[in-house]
């Protein structure tokens, strides 16, 4: 039997070195991040589904930073339609004093004069803003909606009957707002006229138990219509849970897809180590070694 000696050993050592080291070189990147996937090259089925899974998680980041905001929006509306309630609760008490048939025209100017501060708190409230944009003004938000004058007893709404939807997530829109006039200046009931009626019916004496009517039909309008924020914040409360799921079941499939176990990576590491260390050591030894010719000199 014949043996075949490789007189130029250093290619194959060079390549074995190579291989060796990115061995542990790869090994060392799965540790250091805890992915088994680092680029392309390692798993490009896998690295596409990620690059899937992150324009997701973007998307879900987007939507709850929009929700965030929209979630601030309502809340201020909501409140400042509770303010109203508050006010249009105050003038059925006053109205309601006011029918009294002992008052005397001095009682009942107080109370005028009490009505028409209520009407300008009511007008305060219809021009909520949120970050500059006026809530009440249908789409016309750089619009003031309401305006009073108390010396001819008139609210002017400057605002439109725009409305307007809001996006929740990749699936689900609401109403995003509802217009001034539908709310405060409803047929079915009218904050502003009955508060304006108040204040004439007062001034002459008749017709105070009517305008007491109409601010109770005022105070159901009013409630109706804020339905529409109470529901968003719902659908807002229930959107972000759902976006907040996505993210962590996100987050889960990204580590079946490109994470790795700890204590498999670290076995790895260690044999890749131990792999590398052999071949330089071998390689060290081999290239130190008499080569054939200068041992038949």
């Amino acid at each position: 039997m014949s043996v075949r000696l490789n007189p130029n050993v250093l290619p194959d050592l060079l390549a074995a070195i190579q291989q060796s080291t990115q061995n542990q070189d790869i090994a060392s990147q799965e540790l250091a991040t805890g992915r088994r996937v680092n680029q392309l090259s390692d798993d490009p089925a896998a690295a596409a589904n990620l690059v899937a899974n992150h324009d997701q998680s973007s998307g879900d980041d987007q939507y709850l930073q929009n929700l965030g905001s929209l979630q601030s929006k309502f809340q201020t509306a909501d409140s400042a339609l509770s303010n109203v309630v508050t006010v249009l609760n105050r003038a059925l008490t006053l109205g309601t004093e006011g029918a009294n048939g002992t008052l005397t025209d001095a009682n009942r100017q107080s109370i005028v004069v009490e009505v028409q501060g209520l009407l300008s708190q009511l007008v305060n409230l219809g021009n909520t803003s949120y970050q500059g944009a006026y809530l009440f003004s249908g789409t016309a938000v750089n619009t003031v909606p309401f305006s009073y004058d108390s010396s001819t007893n008139t609210v002017t709404y400057s605002g439109n009957s725009g409305s307007t939807s809001v996006t929740l997530d990749s699936n689900n829109s609401i109403p995003g707002n509802v217009p001034g006039d539908q709310l405060l200046q409803n047929p079915s009931g009218s904050a502003f006229g009955a508060l304006q009626d108040l204040v004439s019916s007062l001034q002459s004496g008749n017709g105070i138990a009517s305008a007491v009517t109409e601010i109770q039909n005022a105070i159901s309008q009013v409630g109706a219509n804020r339905v529409v924020y109470d529901n968003g914040l719902n659908q807002i409360d229930l959107a972000e849970s759902f976006l907040n799921q996505d993210k962590i079941d996100l987050s889960t499939q990204e580590n079946t897809l490109v994470g790795i176990d700890a204590a498999t990576a670290t076995s790895d590491f260690a044999q890749a180590s131990i792999s590398n260390t052999a071949i330089l050591t071998a390689t060290s030894r081999i290239l130190n070694m008499p080569n054939l010719l200068s041992l038949l000199k």
